[in-house]
């Protein structure tokens, strides 16, 4: 049976008590579903926390991108905390070179072999030369590295799905900064994490927060997730919600919460990151200034806190926040947020194929070949598409694999001029 909008509104933003992860569960049995256990089942109880007295080691995957040169201010800011030992780049080699001799690391990848010979130019003079690798096994070697603990994943895209595997079964604890790792590859990767007992740490700001106020919650404290929205000067545009959505399907996966019980709202002034109701109807929320650098250091200080310097990272002043706003996203207007929830309500290969459509159809835009309306009906009518072939428990391989067709169908279905809006997408 196929929902109409109203009807997929209606039970998305149904209020719902709170159920207890049995329930849960055996309602997902008795409906056929794939139970995936998240990263944190039930509750998030913290190990004792006993300080370091040695720096924790980190490889870093994406050391380019802006993920990567965060991480990498964090830990120059504090040596005696953090040391890399281990980095894989994609192709500015100017910039990895920088990074070579301010860090030193042992191993270096690089996307592209062509800039090899360049690169080895550009630190023929550092003393301590690293071993060069390139591709994508030379990000999996890198993840993998003997001498590091954890790995920060800021490579984008499907990209960084084989390198975070291959972390994960050398045993490292993951600072996941890369959304596909979960939105695409979540029923394979967090069973795998399960079975390697290796710890998934959100470094985005919305999950990070959700994950630092629910240490210490008991098992069934949680009733709901609040993911807060900014949307900045885009909030009211289509894709901009389906990137809110897109958060949904991650907090489910990570903290294994209903759909039913997780909730957007839109917070234009970004000082509450987000928020969880407990079982007593309290609200607990994580607040500061909008800065990145904060959810990555937390995942690579965790269990620990660092102690920051007001020069560089500037403490919350209730006084200069002013007002905090909240209001409700218009789902009738802007149906990109409910095609998210009926996508993960799906789950399987479907969130991996709506996240790959995306990155198509706002790729297609920006080059100017649809319109930005049409984003979002590209996207529903490739998973509109993609129904029939639909897998509940994927394989890695095919994991890629339909990431690879999403953004097949969406390319070809324009170029060809034969895109018309399908159906509406829904959870039937």
């Amino acid at each position: 049976m196929q929902l109409n909008a109203s009807q997929m509104r209606t039970a998305t933003s149904r209020a719902t008590r709170p159920q207890s992860r049995s329930a849960v569960l055996l309602r997902a049995q008795q409906q056929g579903g794939v139970i995936v256990p998240p990263a944190w089942a039930g509750r998030c109880t913290p190990p004792e926390v006993k300080p370091r007295s040695d720096p924790k080691r980190f490889s870093l995957l994406g050391s380019t991108g802006s993920i990567g040169t965060q991480t990498l201010d964090i830990i120059a800011e504090h040596p005696d905390k953090f040391e890399l030992v281990a980095l894989a780049a994609g192709s500015n080699i100017e910039l990895l070179a920088k990074q070579i001799r301010q860090f030193n690391p042992k191993m270096v990848s690089i996307q592209d072999s062509s800039k090899v010979k360049e690169l080895k130019e550009l630190i023929k003079d550092v003393p301590n030369q690293p071993e060069i690798l390139v591709g994508e096994e030379g990000a999996c070697e890198v993840a993998r590295h003997k001498d590091a603990e954890s790995v920060v994943t800021g490579i984008v895209g499907c990209a960084g799905l084989m390198p975070t595997v291959a972390a994960i079964k050398a045993r490292k604890d993951i600072c996941l900064a890369n959304k596909e790792t979960l939105i695409a590859g979540g029923p394979f990767i967090l069973p795998l994490a399960r079975e390697y007992g290796v710890n998934l740490l959100p470094a985005d700001s919305e999950h990070s927060a959700i994950f630092q106020v629910l240490q210490g919650i008991p098992e069934g404290g949680l009733r709901k997730v609040i993911l807060t929205a900014s949307g900045g000067a885009f909030r009211d545009l289509p894709a901009e919600k389906l990137k809110d959505g897109l958060e949904v399907i991650e907090a489910h996966y990570l903290f294994g919460v209903s759909y039913d019980d997780i909730e957007v709202v839109i917070h234009p002034q970004s000082i509450i990151h987000s928020m969880i109701e407990t079982a007593d109807s309290s609200v607990l929320a994580q607040l500061g200034w909008p800065d990145m650098r904060l959810p990555i250091m937390y995942t690579m200080s965790w269990p620990e806190r660092i102690m920051t310097s007001e020069k560089t990272w500037p403490r919350l002043d209730f006084t200069k926040a002013s007002s905090l706003t909240f209001m409700a996203p218009d789902r009738q207007k802007y149906p990109a947020l409910d095609l998210a929830y009926a996508a993960g309500r799906l789950g399987g290969t479907m969130t991996g194929v709506l996240s790959a459509a995306n990155e198509q159809s706002v790729a297609m835009f920006i080059d100017e070949k649809i319109h930005y309306l049409d984003i979002i009906k590209l996207n529903e009518a490739c998973c509109e598409a993609h129904k029939n072939e639909l897998l509940a428990s994927p394989s890695l391989e095919e994991i890629v694999n339909y990431d690879q067709w999403a953004r097949r169908w969406v390319k070809e279905k324009v170029e060809s001029g034969s895109y018309s809006r399908s159906k509406a997408f829904s959870m039937a």
